[in-house]
């Protein structure tokens, strides 16, 4: 079952708008903040650079204040519904299973899921390669989902 039912109601067309253009602003800040160099994150993973650290820092602590902004006034989402979080199955196997073919995919990419269109963007066109394989890879993972222990 689906936990986050949005047949309902179709997206118009001033919320595509909006949702292209909240790319575009992530896009550029992605950009000008560099993280979407290589380089960057070659220094993060060498600890070189407080750079990455700070960034990613940044964004965990405005998740938490979103997160917390939600559940204190029960804000809505775009079709007027309560947003809900639901508690998750405490399970160390798949969360390590799963971050190391994350960062495995990130290393032979050079790059998290993001920055790769920000990268194809900026003009970088091999980078379709890297994203027909993540949705390769997400597809792969909807057709084998139900044999996974999860």
């Amino acid at each position: 079952m689906n936990k986050c039912d949005t047949t309902e109601k179709k997206f118009s067309m001033k919320n595509y708008i909006i949702f292209f253009s909240i790319g575009i602003l992530f896009g550029i800040a992605m950009t000008k903040s560099e993280a979407i160099s290589w380089f960057r994150i070659y220094e993060m993973f060498r600890f070189q650079s407080f750079h990455m650290y700070g960034i990613i820092g940044v964004a965990v602590i405005l998740g938490m204040i979103q997160v917390f902004i939600i559940k204190k006034y029960n804000t809505k989402n775009v079709h007027k519904k309560e947003i809900k979080f639901h508690a998750k199955q405490a399970s160390n196997y798949r969360y390590i299973l799963g971050g190391i073919i994350f960062g495995l995919g990130w290393a032979l990419s050079g790059a998290c899921p993001g920055p790769m269109f920000t990268l194809l963007g900026n003009g970088i066109v091999v980078m379709i390669v890297v994203i027909l394989s993540a949705l390769l890879g997400t597809f792969v993972y909807g057709l084998v989902k139900d044999k996974l222990p999860h």
